[in-house]
């Protein structure tokens, strides 16, 4: 049975309980569920379909069971295996001090400005497939990384590390 991730855009643990988020899962049928961290990071075992099929099951799920639903996108655990394996941000010249980041979309994304886009140490600077490959220096008090993506491509986007895009691949 395939593995795979679900990238929930918006939680916190202000705003959501990872036990009440895998126990929404359960309740969808998914089986082997695990969160990771507390940023919106849940892995579970389901029977192979598209991930349409499965972002819809699990904002009914969580609709049904937490009364509120996250925006969720779907990834394989084979395809966030391959996503670190081609590493975008080393071929592209990132430095090593800069947070190496991925924005995952359900389809693939047509960016409203010409890219790269780049700001203040901020950059959005490739799109593969229905991924984006962003980068940041962080700075004290400077939003300006979410405001260049949301720039970019709109807010039905979420946006994780490649640290933590690493952990759910091996969860």
């Amino acid at each position: 049975m395939p593995r795979y991730i679900a990238l929930l855009r918006g939680v916190s643990a202000m705003n959501a309980k990872m036990p009440e988020l895998k126990a929404a899962f359960e309740s969808a049928g998914f089986t082997h569920v695990k969160t990771v961290l507390g940023s919106g990071n849940v892995v579970f075992d389901a029977d192979k379909t598209d991930d349409a099929t499965l972002e819809a099951k699990a904002e009914a799920a969580m609709q049904r069971e937490l009364g509120r639903s996250f925006y969720t996108i779907i990834r394989s655990r084979e395809e966030l295996e391959q996503l670190l394996a081609a590493d975008a941000h080393g071929e592209h010249g990132i430095p090593a001090e800069a947070k190496r980041m991925v924005s995952f979309f359900r389809s693939a994304p047509t960016p409203r400005v010409e890219l790269p886009l780049a700001e203040n140490f901020a950059s959005v600077f490739l799109v593969r497939g229905r991924e984006a490959f962003t980068a940041y220096v962080p700075r004290d008090n400077d939003p300006v990384f979410m405001r260049l993506i949301e720039k970019a491509f709109g807010k039905d986007v979420t946006t994780r590390t490649l640290d933590t895009v690493a952990k759910c691949a091996k969860a």
